[in-house]
């Protein structure tokens, strides 16, 4: 699943089709996608996994899900969700879920809620996570009403960086514990497409899909379905403590 920064690596990919007219629309998707034809590009925006396509009447909201993917100027899979022909080329989005916006953005979206947004607020972030006491933090970051556009290879990174177990509670950290936590999601995002755009993303994972541990060089555990959300989790068990209430 793209994660955040991967979806802003799209969004600036893309920036050619800005203001181009969209000359044909096709793909298997359920949507209704017939009105396409003729409108023009305003914008492309994201808000955490959300990529969106801002036409002149209507928004397209694309979410990757699981095993989505996109390509530029050349169909790499059968079948698309959704194929975007303009003049200057075309754009296919792969395995995604497809749906159209009606309304203004900025009240469909809480901007302040995006890990990397420049809106991005740590005081509403706190608020959130403090309501929700029981809450594993490996569930926590996952959370989009919380964390837009963390995905879970930025999870296991930041529980490593801050040496925080993930079945620990939200509301048993200690307050520097969760400031670093919130603060750590969006500075390891940054890092993540700065290591993306570098092709070098693997090599600066430290716990995620990793066998042992750089501090302590013991094996780290790996757990197939953590959490609610049941996501795989990689962690070292001496130095990611865990706090329970």
């Amino acid at each position: 699943m793209p994660e955040g920064p991967s979806i802003i690596i799209l969004k600036e990919q893309v920036q050619a089709f800005a203001g181009k007219k969209i000359l044909a629309a096709a793909g298997n998707t359920k949507v209704d996608i017939s009105g396409l034809a003729g409108q023009k590009v305003i914008a492309f925006q994201s808000w955490g996994k959300h990529f969106l396509i801002v036409l002149s009447k209507t928004t397209v909201r694309i979410h990757f899900m699981l095993f989505g993917s996109y390509s530029i100027n050349g169909q790499t899979k059968p079948h698309p969700r959704l194929h975007l022909h303009f003049k200057t080329g075309d754009l296919y989005f792969y395995a995604c879920s497809v749906k159209l916006l009606e309304g203004d953005l900025d009240e469909l979206y809480d901007w302040s809620g995006d890990v990397m947004n420049e809106d991005w607020d740590a005081r509403k972030a706190r608020k959130k996570l403090k309501a929700e006491p029981e809450e594993l933090v490996c569930d926590a970051l996952l959370d989009q009403d919380i964390f837009a556009g963390v995905g879970n290879i930025i999870k296991n990174e930041v529980l490593f960086r801050i040496r925080v177990h993930p079945e620990s509670r939200v509301g048993a950290l200690p307050p520097r514990k969760l400031t670093e936590l919130i603060e750590e999601a969006r500075n390891y995002s940054f890092d993540f497409l700065k290591w993306k755009k570098a092709f070098e993303l693997r090599k600066h994972w430290l716990a995620h899909a990793k066998k042992e541990c750089p501090r302590d060089h013991i094996p780290l555990v790996k757990v197939k379905h953590l959490g609610k959300r049941k996501r795989r989790a990689f962690y070292c068990p001496k130095c990611q403590k865990l706090y329970m209430l």
